[in-house]
């Protein structure tokens, strides 16, 4: 019991100790669980929410439409659960301009469900539920009334007629028209998009480098009043895929098996089918054309010869006459009357060619026969020439059919299409690798510090130890006195951590993800299983650091024990050696300096622990400073264009007319931008990059003419870069990277995501859905985005070889033509501020599909959640330093009680004391600030080469202001924790101090 007491008595007094090793833990255990949980409980709310609401694994979307056999081929694929037809029809309103929204049928088959915020759901026709967004900028309600004006469709889905019999589908009518919903619409309700979380009413929005909208706002309607038959799209829940999350790699397996077997066979077989589907009923109108014009033709004809004939019959008429009073004439000439009456009688024959030269002779003596003859050889002639062109064209049409009606593309995507998705899931994923890299840094720290304290702990009771022992009490035994004080520390510590991880951090970060996304149905929750091991990861570090300092000292007998440590045999330090630097410096600099030097332990954690403080707060500001400058440099410096226009293949000439028209554009570029993917299989060999790696990235092809590939440095900085250890990279001379025809320049970007450097083989796909292997001739420095530049003569070698067109979805022969410039990189004139209003003006153009400011990407750039997060590890940095000088501090003073009794009977004052001994501390926080700035440049560099987000690429940034932030703010920290220390050394009692141990 005595034993018991002593040991509680023994805690009592090291209560400094007790609290320093329970606020490291606290901090270590808030920050290991604290980002953690905060994204967990994220991932699973927003994963419940679009269970519920019925998001698509997969949607399939087609440049011809979908019919009813395509629908149909969908849901016979293995593993598809539901499939879900989706009619959709862009329209124009006015709203401060032309404004365009998404009308959006709500399905019938629970696949995206609109969350009712406010009202209720549409039920009629001319309902509709709008987005809180269209609410905040039109400053309408519901109720209100809204005209829309419907877009014009586009000519693959509303120009062209087709049959579904393939399939034996859709007999009802034979043929597809595309959806139209009704234009006077009323609001009857608030909804919130499942493909689209942002938040409108929060203090960001979606940062712009993911907008992906293509309208600016979506209204969802009933299907009451929807006409067409033809879908825009179909959307498809996959088999097993709620039960996984959809964040998790189990879920992209699951779903990407299903995505795999329509591309395999579903989709080629449909997109055949669909585009003979079309030809044929461009047949079909030809063939209808050729019978209506044949018809026509024919009843013109019969009215013409009707018109002849009786125009002959009347010339004939005549004829006769006169062949008949000349005959009468003959014979009154003759010998009697009686043969002069018989000649009468008788209409004498005549011989064909009289007859016609009679004829003629008549019409030409009379004008109005004359005229009457003209007009029929006329119209006879306007009808054989009207024969002649009709059939012509209707050749011309047939023979122009295949090569009018373009290849039908399916376009299979996962919800990673998705911006509203992907832009979530890679903020969170990226908080989530800072939150498992922080924590090695807090558990060292924690490993050191306790190590200190518990050492010293130890080494102040050595006699007590060696009399414990000398009574025969187990060292294990004695040994638990120590143990169970770092154990209570840490758990109690760990303890309050879990609730400032679970509770504290998660609530801070879900109030900044609310400020940008909406997700309902948010709550916290406790992982029992993660708290535990977290709490156990510092157990076992700070019990291990005890047991160490233990065995350190009861591996000696008790008798050495009992007596007191033996002083540090007298040494020279190194600065003793250089003579005129010591000789010059005064008595109480040199004590300080043997003080510094001698005792390397107390120097080394001192050093260390301030370091690993600096280098988290220098981390935390690096990565802000980092994510800052994302912006500013990749469109002000790596984009030299001004503006990014993209039209449609059809409205590419139109659209390089209206830009040259308005007279902005300095210098421009025409190139083609296909929307692709870049992967890497790895293959072990070096070929592909990094051995064994694989991934694919979605990628920007940009396709340059040959005749002006050395034109593409004047729009986009080309700068070669290789890899470096330290979270930059070897960035070449600019403008010694030129595009050729030997291979494709990679963004790095999508390099440094998927390994991939010079000289590596990657597979690409373009825009028709075509994979090629190309070689990469280099990596180009690129922050934001995934462009890969290649030139016209090599894209044609990749895409129209015969390696390419021997795959299932590459272009038939007769389609490997000339590439179409589909857009244009240009230098504008003016500010940035009219830039960016020529590029909206751009876009309500109706051959413009996307006009970008390089301009307003610089400015709007943001990255929110990431500088919240940074703010609280600098934060909780900061408190490890306070916490980590605090002990150091402490520990100091008590190893010195006796040199500071000494002290003061020699005659010093209390400040002066105070110096000599804050003098030391603050020297070595010095040296741990100065270690600890490019330490953290360091930890900075590697975290940030962690990240790897999709499309982004954080080349290390560490501003000089940030250098300063942390040095200053470390020793700020160490002139408050003087101020805790200080009356310590005033209540030092000399004469107690300085008794005999014996």
């Amino acid at each position: 019991m005595a034993f018991v007491k002593d040991m509680l008595r023994m805690w009592a007094h090291s209560w400094k100790r007790f609290i320093s090793i329970a606020m490291i833990t606290l901090l270590g255990v808030a920050v290991l669980t604290g980002i953690y949980a905060g994204c967990r409980d994220a991932f699973r709310s927003t994963d419940r929410f679009f269970d519920a609401q019925g998001l698509h694994d997969v949607q399939v979307l087609s440049t011809a439409g979908l019919s009813n056999g395509d629908i149909a081929a969908l849901r016979k694929v293995n593993g598809v659960a539901k499939v879900q037809a989706e009619r959709s029809q862009e329209v124009t309103f006015d709203l401060d301009g032309r404004k365009s929204a998404t009308m959006q049928e709500i399905g019938t088959n629970g696949i995206d469900q609109p969350y009712l915020q406010e009202g209720r759901m549409p039920k009629k026709a001319g309902e509709i539920a709008v987005t809180r967004k269209f609410i905040r900028d039109s400053g309408k309600h519901i109720g209100s009334r809204l005209t829309v004006t419907p877009e014009s469709a586009s000519s693959d889905t509303s120009d062209t007629s087709d049959t579904n019999g393939a399939d034996g589908t859709n007999e009802t009518n034979g043929t597809d028209e595309a959806p139209s919903f009704p234009t006077k619409l009323t609001i009857v309700g608030v909804v919130l998009d499942p493909q689209n979380l942002s938040n409108p009413d929060g203090y960001s929005a979606m940062t712009s480098f993911r907008s992906t909208a293509t309208t600016d706002y979506t209204f969802f309607a009933p299907s009451d009043g929807v006409t067409g038959t033809l879908c825009t799209s179909a959307t498809l829940l996959v088999k097993g895929a709620a039960a996984e999350s959809t964040f998790d790699e189990s879920y992209e397996n699951t779903v990407k098996q299903v995505t795999d077997r329509i591309d395999g066979t579903v989709k080629t077989d449909r997109q055949k089918a669909r585009r003979q589907e079309l030809l044929d009923a461009g047949n079909r109108k030809i063939a209808d054309a050729r019978a209506e014009a044949d018809k026509k033709f024919a009843d013109a004809q019969s009215q013409i010869d009707a018109n002849r004939q009786q125009f002959n019959q009347q010339v004939d008429q005549i004829v006769s006459m006169q062949a008949g009073a000349a005959a009468a004439g003959a014979a009154a000439n003759g010998a009697n009357a009686g043969a002069a009456a018989a000649a009468g009688a008788t209409t004498p024959q005549l011989d064909e060619t009289t007859r016609e030269t009679m004829r003629e002779t008549i019409i030409a003596a009379s004008p109005e026969l004359t005229q009457a003859k003209q007009q029929l050889d006329q119209a006879q002639s306007q009808l054989n020439e009207q024969k002649a062109s009709t059939e012509q064209t209707l050749k011309t049409k047939e023979n122009e059919l295949k090569t009018s009606i373009p290849q039908v593309r399916w376009y299979v995507q996962d919800r990673q299409s998705l911006g509203g998705f992907s832009a979530l899931k890679s903020d969170l994923d990226s908080i989530q690798s800072l939150g498992n890299a922080f924590p090695i840094v807090f558990l060292l720290v924690a490993v050191m510090m306790s190590l200190t304290a518990m050492a010293r702990m130890v080494e102040e009771d050595r006699s007590l130890i060696g009399t414990y022992v000398g009574l025969g009490y187990g060292r294990l035994a004695v040994a638990s006195r120590y143990l169970l004080f770092a154990l209570l520390a840490c758990l109690i510590g760990g303890g309050l951590g879990l609730i400032a991880g679970f509770l504290g951090i998660p609530a801070f970060l879900l109030v900044v993800l609310q400020g940008m996304y909406v997700m309902p149905g948010l709550q916290l929750e406790y992982d029992w299983l993660y708290g535990s091991l977290g709490i156990a990861l510092f157990v076992v570090g700070v019990l291990a650091a005890t047991i160490y300092a233990c065995v350190q000292e009861m591996r000696q007998t008790p008798a050495a024990l009992m007596r007191p440590k033996a002083p540090r045999a007298g040494s020279r330090i190194l600065l003793e050696r250089i003579r005129p630097v010591w000789n010059r410096i005064g008595f109480l600099g040199k004590v300080t300096a043997r003080n510094i030097f001698r005792f390397k332990s107390r120097l080394i954690m001192t050093v260390g622990g301030v370091a690993g403080c600096t280098a988290l707060i220098v981390c935390g500001l690096a990565i802000n400073d980092t994510v800052a400058d994302l912006g500013i440099k990749q469109y002000r410096d790596i984009y030299r264009y001004d503006l990014m226009v993209v039209s449609d293949d059809s409205d590419a000439s139109a659209m390089r007319t209206k830009v040259a028209s308005d007279g902005r554009v300095t210098s421009s570029l025409d190139v083609r931008i296909e929307s692709g993917d870049l992967t890497v299989a790895g293959s072990g060999d070096g070929d592909s990059g990094k051995a064994g790696s694989s991934g694919s990235e979605s990628i920007q092809l940009v396709a340059v003419p040959k005749k002006h590939l050395s034109d593409l440095g004047e729009m986009v900085t080309l700068q070669p870069v290789s890899s470096g250890i330290l979270g930059t990279s070897g960035v070449g001379k600019t403008g010694s990277l030129k595009l050729d025809d030997d291979g494709v320049i990679v963004a790095q970007s999508a390099a440094s995501a998927l390994g991939v450097k010079a000289g590596s083989k990657v597979r690409l796909t373009n825009g028709d859905g075509v994979q090629a292997t190309a070689k990469v001739s280099a990596v180009n420095r690129n922050l934001i985005g995934s462009d890969v530049y290649v030139s016209e003569t090599y894209y044609a070698k990749l895409f129209d070889s015969k390696d390419a067109k021997n795959t299932k979805n590459s272009k038939s022969s007769e389609d490997s033509e000339a590439l179409t410039w589909n857009a244009m990189l240009a230098k504008l004139s003016g500010s940035d501020t009219s830039q960016t209003d020529y590029a909206e003006s751009l876009e309500e153009d109706s051959s413009v599909m996307k006009a970008v400011s390089c301009a307003h990407m610089a400015d709007s750039f943001k990255f929110d959640l990431m500088g919240a997060v940074v703010a609280l590890i600098v934060a909780l940095a900061g408190g490890l330093a306070l916490v980590v000088l605090f002990t150091l501090a402490n520990t100091n003073v008590s190893e010195r009680v006796r040199e500071m009794a000494t002290l003061k009977v020699l005659g010093f004052f209390d400040r002066e004391v105070h110096h000599y001994v804050n003098r030391e501390m603050m020297i070595l926080t010095v040296m741990g600030v100065i270690l600890g700035l490019p330490l953290g440049r360091l930890v900075g560099g590697m975290l940030t080469m962690a990240l790897n987000m999709p499309s982004l690429y954080f080349e290390v940034e560490v501003k000089p202001l940030s250098y300063v932030i942390a040095a200053v703010a470390t020793m700020a920290f160490a002139l408050l924790v003087q101020l805790f220390v200080n009356p310590v050394l005033d209540r030092i009692d000399p004469i107690s101090s300085l008794k005999s141990v014996e």
